[in-house]
């Protein structure tokens, strides 16, 4: 490559729209922290995977934690929109229930790194602005969860003595195991298929005993 292509190759980089940079940030940041774990994440390591000036990078954040926080605010739109599509799918409680599992299993399975985000900011001893935004996150997620098994023991579909914060719990950390268990054998690709087997036996622990 010549040294004119590189320098137009720069300057088109150079002309990127700001919303357009702060999403390549946004990415550089989640596929970081597919990699390693996310405090170990520096702005020029973030800089080099943009491919911009560790300056530079900063004409579009004041500082680390305005990145962070926009990473934030871009996993609570795309989770939140992935999740509100699933729970408005058609059909009786227990399917959706399952297209809730399968879509929020999918959506980790492209983003590995945002459950690692996720999980670093809740294992911090102290509170944060971060920690508190994902705490009423996970909350809100397992209260529609609860009002969707709740539904299904209204109409039988599960037993009435079912203890839906109970079977809410569970489902998020059957969640979290399948996110485990890519991250030790890095087997992102193949966690849909898990899940897709996993949700008959979580299903089976739902319904317990029918009397």
């Amino acid at each position: 490559m010549t040294k004119t292509v590189l320098h137009q190759v720069a300057e088109k980089r150079k002309r990127l729209p700001a919303p357009e940079r702060r999403l390549e940030v946004v990415a550089a940041v989640l596929e970081l922290a597919r990699q390693s774990s996310p405090e170990g994440i520096t702005t020029q390591a973030i800089a080099d995977r943009v491919g911009v000036t560790h300056g530079a990078l900063f004409k579009h954040f004041p500082d680390k934690e305005a990145m962070w926080a926009a990473v934030f605010d871009w996993v609570q739109e795309q989770l939140g929109a992935v999740i509100d599509n699933a729970f408005a799918v058609s059909g009786d409680p227990l399917t959706v229930l399952e297209h809730v599992f399968l879509e929020h299993v999918g959506f980790i399975a492209h983003h590995p790194g945002v459950p690692r985000i996720l999980f670093h900011e809740l294992q911090r001893p102290t509170d944060s602005a971060f920690h508190d935004r994902v705490r009423r996150m996970v909350g809100g997620y397992r209260q529609r969860l609860c009002k969707l098994l709740a539904e299904a023991k209204r109409t039988k579909q599960l037993s009435p003595t079912l203890d839906e914060e109970a079977a809410a719990v569970l489902f998020i950390g059957t969640v979290q195991g399948l996110v485990v268990q890519s991250t030790l054998f890095r087997g992102e690709a193949g966690m849909l298929a898990a899940a897709k087997r996993l949700f008959p036996l979580l299903l089976y622990g739902f319904r317990g005993i029918q009397s």
